[in-house]
């Protein structure tokens, strides 16, 4: 009972804060941001750790004002949270400036992957595709362990219309069944650590990461174009940017793990442009190759 009027308290005051202007939010995120990078220790640590696995040509100090940038940011992305969920779909279209071919997906005969990583506004890659192109999308969605937030979350993420959520507990075949039968493009976040089944261990940033093969695997079984999608915040009230890139030539190719490794480096290209957007306080190299100990 407490925590479920806990998760109502929280989404209270994001509908609240979303009607404020952009300025005060940015004020109000990056207040939550310095809170969260005293308070959360364990995220912290892990974020330090992540950072020293991938970048170790940075020293502690160096390591540090990453991650200190990284908690800005990510406090940003939960106070403007609010607005993705509850801002008037008007609203939201000015504040996100989009480059590149959006259009591809309602052009294209075959049925679209877009490749989106791990940077704290993918939230917003999201909106996008539902505010500025109308081909229906799918992505698959973890279950909260909050039935309060769980709920939230569906609501804000479906509230455009044209898009379907499908559980992670339910496999791939549902999902690859809608993309068939109903031409579903589909929304992919390919680079977080779901354990050993179906992944491989391929390097990023040098480290043995679980890595999916079912971005290589799902393209080739559906014959889907692949396009990568960046988004990102920008500083102050600028908004925020997402570029639809060119869609990857020869993706997949026969050689799934070989796609994983070309993917995973792509990845790391856009990290190093801008690391402190990129979503560090997840254990990515949580699941190691056997007999490896652990890295955190």
């Amino acid at each position: 009972m407490a925590r479920a009027m806990g998760a109502r308290l929280a989404l209270g005051l994001l509908w609240l804060v979303h009607w404020l202007p952009l300025r005060a939010q940015v004020a109000i995120g990056g207040g939550l941001g310095a809170l969260l990078h005293r308070l959360a220790l364990p995220r912290r640590r892990i974020a330090l750790r992540n950072v020293e696995l991938c970048m170790p040509e940075l020293d502690a100090a160096e390591r540090a004002q990453l991650v200190r940038e990284h908690f800005h940011w990510l406090g940003r992305s939960i106070v403007e949270r609010g607005l993705l969920w509850y801002a008037p779909a008007q609203h939201l279209r000015g504040l996100i400036h989009v480059e590149g071919d959006i259009g591809l997906a309602e052009r294209s005969e075959a049925p679209v992957m877009w490749l989106v990583p791990h940077f704290l506004a993918l939230d917003v890659a999201a909106a996008a595709v539902l505010l500025f192109q109308a081909r229906p999308g799918a992505t698959i969605y973890q279950t909260q362990s909050s039935p309060v937030f769980d709920a939230a979350i569906r609501r804000g993420r479906l509230r455009f219309g044209h898009a379907e959520l499908f559980s992670r507990s339910e496999g791939a075949r549902p999902l690859m069944r809608a993309i068939r039968d109903r031409r579903l493009c589909f929304f992919n976040l390919p680079d977080m650590d779901f354990g050993a089944r179906d992944a491989a261990f391929v390097p990023f940033f040098g480290v043995q990461a679980a890595t999916l093969l079912a971005p290589s695997r799902m393209a080739k079984a559906l014959n889907m174009v692949v396009q990568p999608v960046l988004a990102h915040m920008l500083p102050g009230t600028r908004g925020y940017r997402v570029r639809f890139l060119e869609p990857w030539r020869d993706f997949p190719s026969a050689d799934p793990l070989a796609d994983a490794a070309r993917m995973n480096l792509w990845i790391e290209a856009q990290v190093r442009a801008d690391p402190a957007q990129y979503l560090w306080v997840h254990k990515r190299f949580k699941t190691r190759p056997p007999g490896e100990p652990s890295l955190y």
